[in-house]
C-alpha cells in the first residue's frame, strides 16, 4: 500500500470511528452534543440565523448559508467563522450553497418570483455578483448542484406542469433555462423541499437526481445527461400531503443512493423515513430500520462504502450498512449535513448551529 493509500485508510478509519463513537455516547439532551470521545462539536458562529445551506470543502474550509441573507465562511476548521454575507441581502432566504474552495462559492436564495436568486463570489465573500434573478412569478427555486467547477444546475418547483431546470456552464457566472421536453409531468401538488440544499444532488460528471414530495407519491427523478432528459421513480417514503415526501438525497457514486424525508410537522409521525437504491435510482427500497423521525439531510462518510449520517430537527442517525438500518446517535437539531473527501463531516441548522464531527486527539 502506498503512503497516500495508508493516509486515506487512516482518515477513513478515524472518521468512521468518530461516527461510531456517537453510538457509545451518553444520551445528550436536545441541543447538546454527547460527552464521548467523539461526536458533533458546536462551533461559535455568533449568529442566530438558520443554516439550511452547507458546503464543506475540506477539513479547514466550509461555507454555510441561511436566513436573513446570512453567509458564513471558516478557513480554520470551524474555530472561527467570518460573516461574508452579500451586502443588502438581509431579506433573502439562502437555502443552498455550493463552494469550490475558500474563495469561490455560489449561493441560492429561494422564494416566489424575484426572491429566487443566485449570487457568486470569487474573493471569499468580500464581494458578490448576482448572476441570476428569477422573473417568472410561477417559479420557485429550491436547490442547486454542481458536477464540477463549471457545470451546475438549479431546480424550480413545477412551472406549466414540469420542473424547471436552470443550467450553468461557467461556474455560476451565467444561467439558462433548459428545454422541458425531456422532463416528465409533475404530479398534482408535487414540489421540491428547500430544506437542506439536498433536493437536487449529483454524482460524477453527468448524473443528477431530484427529490419530490407533496404529490400522491414521493418520487426521485434522475437524469444521466446533466438535466436534459429525466426518468421518474416512486419511493416508499410516504407522501400524499404538502408536508411529506423526500427531503434529502445522497449518492456516493452513480449507483448507490440514500433518500430521507418524512413529515416535517412536529406533531406528525414519519414512518418509513428512509430508502435506498443500488441502481442509480431506477428502484428504491425502504430501509428495514428507518430513521425514527423526519430527516432532511443525509451524507455518506468519505472513503467508506456503507456508512452515512442523516440529520433532522430531532437528531442524527447513523447507518453502517448503506442505509438499510439506522440508529439515532445524537439528539441535537440539524437541518443538513455534508462530508469532505479529506475526512471531515459538518452539520448545520437552527439558531446559528454549525458543528463538526470530531475525534478525541
Amino acid at each position: 500500500m502506498t503512503s497516500m493509500g495508508k493516509t486515506r485508510r487512516m482518515m477513513s478509519v478515524g472518521l468512521i470511528g468518530a461516527a461510531l463513537a456517537l453510538t457509545l455516547a451518553t444520551p445528550a439532551r436536545a441541543g447538546e452534543t454527547p460527552t464521548a470521545a467523539a461526536g458533533w462539536q458546536l462551533t461559535p458562529t455568533g449568529t442566530d440565523a438558520r443554516f439550511r445551506g452547507l458546503a464543506p470543502v475540506d477539513r479547514r474550509t466550509a461555507w454555510a448559508a441561511g436566513s436573513k441573507g446570512t453567509v458564513l465562511r471558516t478557513t480554520d476548521g470551524g474555530r472561527s467563522w467570518r460573516n461574508v454575507s452579500p451586502a443588502g441581502a438581509g431579506d433573502l432566504e439562502f437555502r443552498d450553497v455550493e463552494a469550490f474552495d475558500a474563495r469561490r462559492a455560489v449561493v441560492l436564495a429561494i422564494g416566489e418570483g424575484e426572491a429566487s436568486r443566485v449570487l457568486r463570489t470569487e474573493d471569499g465573500g468580500a464581494t458578490w455578483t448576482e448572476s441570476f434573478r428569477n422573473t417568472d412569478a410561477r417559479a420557485f427555486y429550491d436547490c442547486m448542484t454542481f458536477f464540477d467547477h463549471r457545470h451546475g444546475l438549479a431546480m424550480s418547483d413545477p412551472v406549466d406542469g414540469k420542473y424547471r431546470i436552470l443550467s450553468t456552464r461557467d461556474g455560476g457566472r451565467s444561467w439558462e433555462v433548459l428545454p422541458s421536453a425531456g422532463m416528465p409531468d409533475a404530479l398534482p401538488g408535487e414540489a421540491g423541499f428547500a430544506a437542506s440544499g439536498q433536493c437536487l444532488v449529483s454524482a460524477g460528471p453527468r448524473d443528477v437526481w431530484l427529490a419530490t414530495g407533496g404529490g400522491a407519491t414521493a418520487r426521485v427523478l434522475h437524469s444521466a445527461d446533466r438535466g436534459l432528459t429525466w426518468t421518474a421513480t416512486e419511493t416508499p417514503i410516504p407522501a400524499g400531503d404538502p408536508a411529506r415526501g423526500v427531503f434529502g438525497l445522497a449518492f456516493r457514486d452513480r449507483a448507490h443512493g440514500i433518500a430521507v424525508g418524512g413529515d416535517y410537522r412536529k406533531d406528525q409521525p414519519s414512518p418509513r423515513a428512509g430508502a435506498v437504491s443500488a441502481d442509480g435510482g431506477r428502484t428504491w427500497h425502504g430501509s428495514a430500520t428507518p430513521p425514527p423521525a423526519y430527516r432532511s439531510g443525509v451524507a455518506w462518510l468519505p472513503h467508506g462504502k456503507a456508512a452515512a449520517l442523516a440529520v433532522g430537527p430531532t437528531g442524527t442517525d447513523l447507518t453502517t450498512d448503506g442505509g438499510r438500518t439506522w440508529r439515532t446517535v445524537d439528539t441535537g437539531s440539524y437541518d443538513t449535513v455534508g462530508c469532505t473527501p479529506d475526512g471531515s463531516c459538518w452539520a448545520s441548522g437552527e439558531k446559528g448551529r454549525i458543528a463538526r464531527l470530531a475525534t478525541k486527539d
